[in-house]
């Protein structure tokens, strides 16, 4: 597979996370549990409406990868976003966490993937 590929298949497969994880389980609501956890974190007074508002952030996170729109600081944004929710998550709600504290290897898993893809692949496919 070209490096070409793989940063686009990389670019797609981490658009899907963000829209599938955004749309299909907090928007639609699919998925309960992240109201739940976000409930637990933030309280529960407001939790089904910051959990769409975390759906919809998430969406258009999505959309900001495919656009390709200043990719360096799309990473930068996905890799602190994921990396400060996995931590709080591991610390705050583990029960909640569909591994438990082994998401937070899944959550390194994802940040490899975005770092390989931004400040690896990426540079490659640049005209010198």
């Amino acid at each position: 597979m070209t490096k070409h590929h793989q940063f686009t298949l990389l670019t797609y497969l981490i658009a899907a996370v963000w829209l599938a994880n955004g749309l299909l389980c907090k928007v639609l609501h699919l998925v309960p549990r992240h109201e739940q956890i976000v409930a637990r974190i933030l309280g529960p007074a407001y939790a089904g409406e910051f959990t769409v508002l975390i759906g919809f952030s998430e969406i258009i996170m999505a959309a900001w990868i495919l656009s390709l729109y200043q990719s360096k600081l799309n990473a930068m944004v996905q890799i602190t976003v994921v990396a400060a929710m996995n931590i709080l998550e591991f610390w705050l709600v583990p029960d909640l966490l569909l591994w438990g504290r082994l998401n937070a290897a899944f959550a390194l898993l994802f940040i490899g993937w975005v770092y390989y893809r931004t400040f690896v692949l990426e540079p490659k496919l640049s005209p010198a």
